[in-house]
């Protein structure tokens, strides 16, 4: 069984701040309720406390997760009674919703201000170790958005200052408007176009990279089937992924994972966790949970271990799907 801790466990360097993060994180987008039926204030609460229980210290939120910041509200409350000082909290400003779930992208200096007071208001802290712009706005210079954030750097209330969801022209005129320690993208074993502009960059400028999107929304954890359907309510019916010989193809290559994760003696979310974790370029990597079970069975990815045969099939399985139908959501 390879389940013994080893050095990819501890902190890494979030890229010339001169802080360190976690190699997991908890993506608490989930705990909003916006995307799946059936997620309470009381099992939010739980989830972000067993993720802190599991030793998972690095969660991961924004402004806009929840139509009334239901995310970072969870996290308040799970946090009261708990060492601040052990929690690295990273937060995301620039979009919030509209009446009507209508999602809104405002990247003006006055709207980052309002949001990260109110964020930090609901978290019940008075600072952020990161603080993403959580996508540019196109009507917003985004040397202007990067600005503000660097001001709200200067002043204590982020420790660091990342962006999220950029091209990579983006990303150098966000590192030319302020001081740059991470970059937040969607990366997994099938979607990996980061790879050829966003990873490289990161690397030669130090620049932590940290990935969402690990299991490919669920799809690589394992536990879909050929039948699997998702109700209205699921934001998952949209995505290509999700739906007819896309899907299926998917599915062919989870089971090369499933061969190596039963040889291997881990479970298949742990084997695709600790495989993201170990690419180059990628510091940090963020699971959803919305239940204290699943934060349990990601967070064993901090004692699974790969090795070279492992790593081996997963790129012939790769290599045989190709490349893979989707969307980048903001």
């Amino acid at each position: 069984m390879a389940s013994n801790p080893d050095p990819s466990a501890l902190p890494r360097p979030l890229g010339r701040s001169g802080l360190t993060i976690a190699p997991y994180g908890l993506g608490c987008w989930p705990l909003a309720g916006m995307t799946r039926d059936g997620i309470t204030k009381e099992a939010a609460i739980a989830t972000v406390g067993a993720a802190l229980d599991a030793g998972i210290s690095h969660l991961d939120t924004a402004y806009c997760y929840g139509a009334d910041g239901e995310s970072e509200r969870a996290i308040g409350e799970a946090l009261l009674g708990r060492s601040r000082s052990q929690v690295f909290l990273a937060g995301k400003c620039g979009i919030h919703w509209e009446p009507g779930r209508l999602q809104c992208v405002d990247g003006s200096p006055a709207r980052i201000r309002m949001e990260v007071e109110e964020s930090l208001r609901r978290l019940g802290t008075d600072h952020l170790e990161l603080l993403y712009l959580h996508a540019p706005d196109p009507r917003v210079p985004l040397e202007d958005s990067m600005s503000e954030l660097e001001r709200l750097r200067d002043e204590g209330i982020a420790r660091s200052i990342g962006v999220s969801n950029v091209s990579a022209d983006q990303l150098r005129i966000a590192a030319s408007a302020c001081q740059l320690s991470a970059c937040q993208m969607p990366f997994n074993m099938l979607q990996r176009e980061i790879d050829r502009d966003i990873v490289p960059w990161c690397l030669e400028n130090g620049v932590a990279v940290v990935a969402y999107w690990p299991l490919m929304k669920g799809l690589l954890a394992g536990r879909m089937s050929r039948e699997t359907t998702f109700p209205a309510s699921d934001s998952r019916h949209k995505y290509p992924m999700f739906n007819g010989e896309e899907f299926q193809r998917n599915l062919d290559f989870v089971e090369v994972i499933r061969g190596e994760a039963a040889r291997l003696e881990c479970p298949i979310p742990d084997v695709v966790l600790a495989w993201t974790a170990e690419q180059p370029g990628i510091t940090s990597v963020l699971f959803g949970a919305t239940s204290p079970e699943q934060v349990a069975t990601n967070a064993a990815a901090l004692r699974c271990q790969l090795d070279e045969q492992a790593r081996q099939a997963i790129a012939r399985g790769i290599v045989a799907r190709g490349p893979v139908a989707g969307r980048r959501p903001v």
